[in-house]
């Protein structure tokens, strides 16, 4: 099933959703995943493995962090080859002030900011999909 690469449809219809939870960014230098952590989102750093995990599931684990996000996904089935998503709600969302860490899914964007700005942000990308129609 082939995802949507129309940048008007795709706004229209990105239809944010704010999951529940702290999610924080945690490195591991040894590349191993504590007991206990699932995983929401990895990458491979010169560094160590970076992963995206419940705040709670970090701290019980014993892990550091710095950076307490919320976790938003865009509920519209984003081609990786769109082009042109990423930009608008990023430039959307740093306008408003907000930042924005990004992971795509073969499906779905999901996007990390800071806890305290989530429902501006939600805002935000709401005021954006309300624009494209």
């Amino acid at each position: 099933m082939a995802g949507e690469t129309a940048l008007a449809t795709l706004l229209r219809s990105m239809s944010p959703q704010l999951n529940d939870g702290d999610y924080v960014f945690c490195t591991l230098p040894d590349n191993r995943i504590p007991p206990g952590c699932e995983v929401i989102g990895s990458f491979r750093e010169s560094e160590g493995l970076t992963v995206i995990v419940e705040r709670q599931q970090a701290e019980d684990a014993g892990l550091g962090f710095d950076y307490v996000a919320a976790w938003i996904t865009l509920n519209v089935h984003s081609a990786l080859e769109a082009v042109g998503l990423t930009a608008a709600f990023a430039s959307a969302l740093g306008k408003a002030g907000i930042s924005c860490n990004v992971i795509a899914g073969f499906y779905h964007d999901h996007l990390f900011v800071g806890r305290a700005d989530a429902e501006r942000a939600m805002a935000v990308l709401r005021q954006l999909a309300a624009d494209a129609e």
